[in-house]
């Protein structure tokens, strides 16, 4: 008998990954859905690669943040769309609007700190680190106490999903 795993003919790691994903995507429908209002406290960090393709986002974000980037969505945010694939918001940025369009495969973490829960993802066609970023400073009241995203062992909601694909 051998250690070895056998490589899998079944996806399973895409398979899930896109599943958590619609779970964002269901989440942030609910939300538009009800007016754009967050229901309670619930309030999200939501981090992606801003060059992955289908990412809409102003020069100056994508020049200050050429990797990836973190938005909050919480008090100060508009048109909120969501569609089967992607999601597009209105944000300010040091006062300034910006409107951005992010796909779901584009997501590389999703966090409600209200409820201590988050999902991680690998970027869809990303098989790089993300390089070290500051987040991304979009107006909101409690942007200094953003929580950074890591893999949890204590016991919390955070749900890591990470592969690790052979070449």
């Amino acid at each position: 008998m051998t250690d070895q795993v056998p490589d899998s003919l079944i996806p399973y790691d895409e398979i899930v990954q896109e599943a958590l994903r619609a779970v964002v995507g269901r989440v942030l429908g609910q939300v538009e859905a009800g007016g754009s209002v967050l229901p309670g406290n619930h309030h999200f960090y939501i981090t992606f690669k801003t060059g992955a393709p289908g990412v809409s986002i102003p020069a100056h974000l994508k020049e200050r943040f050429p990797d990836e980037m973190t938005i909050v969505l919480q008090n100060k945010f508009w048109e909120l769309s969501v569609e089967e694939t992607l999601f597009s918001v209105g944000l300010s940025f040091n006062q300034v609007p910006a409107k951005l369009v992010v796909p779901f495969g584009a997501i590389t973490a999703f966090v409600d700190p209200a409820v201590d829960f988050g999902l991680q993802f690998q970027a869809v066609g990303s098989q790089m680190e993300p390089e070290p970023h500051d987040d991304a400073e979009n107006d909101s009241l409690e942007r200094e106490s953003a929580p950074r995203v890591t893999p949890a062992d204590d016991g919390s909601n955070v749900v890591s999903v990470d592969f690790g694909r052979k070449k």
